[in-house]
């Protein structure tokens, strides 16, 4: 019976010794996640054009983090409209906001130029 127990003394040990080998990650390891982006200097009551002119004055600023996080605000309050039942799925054809979405786009592409000016056109919209 002594004889049986080896084989899995030995597994055990093979395995301590291979948990033992890996190495701990770094102290200075990140986790996956991005940070949450930082608001923008609006009121939490702030609508569309409150919210874009906080877009391109922080945007302006090269504050891209806070530029980004005001256009999609600016894009939620913009879709926030009444639809006939069971047309909540329908996008929105609304050409304001396409320009806000065409903003996040230029600005995901580092286009700081281009996003300001779709700003410019979605606050005159």
């Amino acid at each position: 019976m002594r004889y049986l127990h080896f084989p899995v003394a030995a597994l055990l040990g093979i395995i301590a010794v291979d948990a033992m080998a890996q190495t701990a990650p770094p102290a200075d390891a990140r986790p996956m996640i991005a940070p949450a982006l930082p608001n923008p200097m609006v009121g939490p009551d702030a609508g569309p054009q409150e919210l874009l002119t906080a877009a391109r004055t922080s945007l302006a600023a090269g504050h891209t983090g806070a530029a980004q996080q005001a256009l999609e605000m600016a894009e939620t309050r913009v879709l926030d409209r009444s639809v006939p039942q069971g047309q909540g799925d329908t996008p929105s054809d609304s050409a304001r906001v396409a320009q806000i979405r065409d903003a996040l786009k230029a600005l995901g592409h580092g286009d700081r130029h281009h996003a300001m000016e779709l700003i410019d056109q979605a606050l005159a919209g």
